[in-house]
């Protein structure tokens, strides 16, 4: 297709910002707009011919126009773990991608609910993801000619505070204290560059071949290519941080009590601990533990192990 733009937001974070680095040499650069809330954060890369624009999701005169003359868009979800708000500013943005003429909106889910086409999840962080992939499937009903692919990006790897009471590898403690024994099923850890390098090569062959493109409509996993149970994260955490580590498994209340949580799980006043605890038990239901081949189909290599991940972070 001549002159098919596809648009990226929010552009600047980590997900977005791996994937702005690898459709560049993938794509025409004066077929890219990335568009943040600190457009200048992107100036780092060779943008080439790219529009840079800016729009923030909490703000909704930036979104009116932020996607016109946009085909495609990449979606990528609100930094939070709170659910409605998430849900809402979710809607709002594609109901104005929609109104601007966009076509097609890749969304950027997480790796939470087994398989992919698996719709259900007890973890509360996913919850805002089910609604806006239920939500996108709606709109195929509701507007001619629109289509999604909903991306459920993996668990990366660069993320396991969140899973292990923000553990720090320059200041380790004995015990990582969670409701949870670390025992399997377990997490298939991914690499977040790789993340933005697959939905990357993805939006490519759509962009080349919209026609044939085999996830339309669909739900894809992009994940690592082995699990890991939080046991054996934590021993390679304590491996890398030279500092023997052990997981004691406590309530729910417990763990939310520790103070280094709030600081961290606090979105509009509201502190999430408690609720962020629902993943240990997703865990324990083998949510994140299926391994799908496409990402290392789409990297034409296999993905990078967690310990090598962390050990150059």
């Amino acid at each position: 297709m001549v002159n098919h733009i596809v648009g990226v937001f929010p552009a600047a974070g980590g997900i977005g910002g791996s994937t702005v680095k690898h459709l560049l040499p993938r794509l025409p650069s004066s077929s890219l707009v990335f568009i943040a809330r600190s457009p200048e954060k992107l100036k780092y890369h060779p943008l080439g011919e790219a529009v840079l624009r800016r729009a923030d999701y909490d703000d909704d005169v930036s979104l009116q126009h932020a996607f016109d003359g946009l085909n495609t868009l990449f979606l990528i979800s609100y930094a939070s773990v709170e659910h409605e708000h998430r849900s809402e500013r979710h809607r709002v943005a594609i109901d104005l991608a929609i109104r601007s003429g966009v076509k097609y909106i890749f969304y950027g889910s997480l790796g939470f609910g087994g398989k992919p086409d698996n719709n259900m999840s007890v973890a509360h962080v996913m919850q805002a993801h089910l609604d806006t992939e239920r939500y996108l499937d709606e709109c195929t009903h509701q507007h001619e000619g629109f289509g999604y692919t909903v991306i459920r990006e993996g668990l990366y790897s660069e993320s396991y505070p969140l899973y292990t009471a923000f553990f720090d590898l320059k200041h380790p403690v004995d015990e990582i204290i969670i409701p949870h024994d670390g025992s399997g099923p377990g997490i298939a850890w991914v690499k977040r560059e790789e993340l933005g390098e697959g939905t990357a090569e993805l939006l490519k062959r759509f962009v080349k071949d919209p026609a044939n493109f085999e996830y339309k409509n669909k739900k894809v996993l992009l994940s690592g290519s082995k699990t890991l149970t939080l046991e054996e994260t934590v021993a390679i955490l304590g491996r890398i941080a030279k500092h023997p580590v052990r997981i004691r498994q406590v309530s729910v209340d417990e763990y939310a009590k520790q103070p280094q949580l709030a600081p961290n799980f606090t979105y509009h006043g509201v502190d999430h601990s408690k609720v962020w605890a629902t993943t240990f038990e997703a865990f324990r239901r083998g949510e994140s533990a299926f391994v799908s081949p496409l990402l290392g189909e789409l990297l034409g290599r296999e993905p990078e192990d967690f310990e090598t991940t962390i050990s150059r972070s």
